[in-house]
């Protein structure tokens, strides 16, 4: 039981400690600083066998502050300065790092820090799941589809990085926010996808990323100088779709698409927050992708069955969105639609328009939207054909068993 309590503490307290004991000691001792709050952790762990804080988050905070002071001794080049923060005004200073505007402060920082533009895209999605995130490099690897060794040679880098280029803990120059706050948009966009459309073998959904992406993106909310049209849209859309996570599968973990969902379990508490943020976002001039896939997700939600989507709406803001952003991924998404709405013809012209290694892992759903269009030209051998490429090309079992059980109908 004490092993599950310090699992969840670890999961949403271990990102606030490493921002404060960063903005202590600096980004030069991260490694240091994360080998702290692992060794307060494991503390916990061992201590809470006996009893249980009253307050477990507490405790965390304060063994952290006096791991600090710990670490402040043991540092030689911060020695001068423990014989500072730890009497005082100064040390009055220390604590008040540990309040939680301040905690909330560091960790705006820390994102800030983990989607430089000196690091790869591939090394800031892992930076910040570990970092800001408290995920594991299993966890991560798990996630990402990747090996561990994979996952450390990318913090590795992305730490030589960060002291190679002298990287600070700071919030970027108010001239470069907007053009810094897009890559940080993107790597939580990119976090929640990962989580909405699994590519674990054996988990359609993984709502630890879902929940993880909409904290970091509501975290952004919170200071003024990163609101903007897109960091609303974003956290709408991210609002939309977690509202449909709880009917992306049935008791028996089977996949239920759109058509089949029971819109009873939706959660619209989080439909009516996305709505607020809708209106937000317009409020701001700038405009991006967020904003076209959060109106298309809400025009799903506003449908009070399948039968009721208003489909011309959803293929003119496809159509929007890929004029603003050209993708193949949008072409797939028209084609979709088009075939929902019997214009055959002009969804084949679209699939033939695809270049189908852009799609990379989700290359099978377009050999399972060919299928649909055979099939809605009656020629049931190529609709299978197409169907058997797509399970070929499918790495999730829950998927892979949803295109087979499609198949077995034909």
């Amino acid at each position: 039981m004490e092993h599950k309590i310090v699992d969840h503490l670890f999961r949403h307290q271990y990102g606030k400690m490493i921002a404060v004991l960063t903005n202590i000691f600096g980004l030069s001792h991260l490694e240091v600083i994360e080998d702290a709050v692992q060794d307060t952790f494991v503390k916990a762990t061992l201590q809470w066998r006996s009893e249980r804080p009253e307050n477990p988050e507490a405790w965390l905070m304060k063994a952290a502050k006096n791991r600090a002071i710990d670490l402040l001794r043991k540092i030689k080049a911060e020695k001068n300065r423990f014989e500072k923060v730890t009497t005082g005004s100064a040390g009055i200073q220390l604590n008040e790092l540990f309040l939680e505007h301040e905690i909330a402060d560091n960790q705006l920082r820390m994102i800030f820090v983990a989607c430089h533009p000196e690091l790869s895209l591939e090394e800031q999605i892992a930076f910040a799941l570990k970092t800001v995130s408290g995920f594991s490099m299993k966890e991560i690897a798990a996630a990402l589809l990747l090996k561990e060794e994979t996952i450390k040679k990318r913090l590795i880098r992305a730490r030589k990085k960060i002291r190679e280029q002298q990287i600070q803990f700071s919030f970027p120059a108010a001239p470069a926010v907007q053009s810094r706050l897009s890559g940080v948009l993107r790597v939580i966009y990119l976090i929640f996808n990962e989580g909405f459309h699994s590519t674990k073998k054996e988990q359609l959904v993984d709502q630890e990323l879902c929940g993880e992406a909409l904290r970091l993106c509501k975290l952004l909310l919170t200071r003024e100088a990163f609101r903007s049209g897109s960091s609303y849209a974003l956290f709408a859309l991210l609002c939309f779709h977690s509202a449909r996570l709880e009917s992306k599968t049935n008791a028996d973990k089977e996949i239920v698409d759109l058509e089949h969902q029971d819109r009873s379990r939706w959660y619209f508490p989080l439909v009516v927050l996305g709505n607020d943020a809708m209106n937000r976002a317009m409020e701001y001039p700038d405009l991006s992708t967020y904003h076209y896939e959060a109106s298309i997700a809400a025009e799903h939600l506003k449908a009070r069955s399948f039968a009721d989507t208003n489909w011309p709406a959803i293929l003119n803001l496809y159509e929007q969105l890929h004029t603003f952003h050209p993708s193949d991924s949008n072409l797939l998404n028209m084609a979709i639609v088009q075939l929902r709405m019997d214009q055959a013809r002009a969804a084949r012209a679209l699939l033939d328009a695809i270049d189908v290694q852009q799609l990379e892992q989700r290359a099978y759903l377009f050999h399972g939207c060919y299928a649909d269009y055979h099939l809605s030209q009656g020629d049931r051998e190529r609709a299978i054909a197409s169907l058997r490429k797509a399970i070929e090309l499918t790495n999730n079992a829950l998927e892979e068993k949803y295109l087979i059980r499609k198949l077995e109908r034909l």
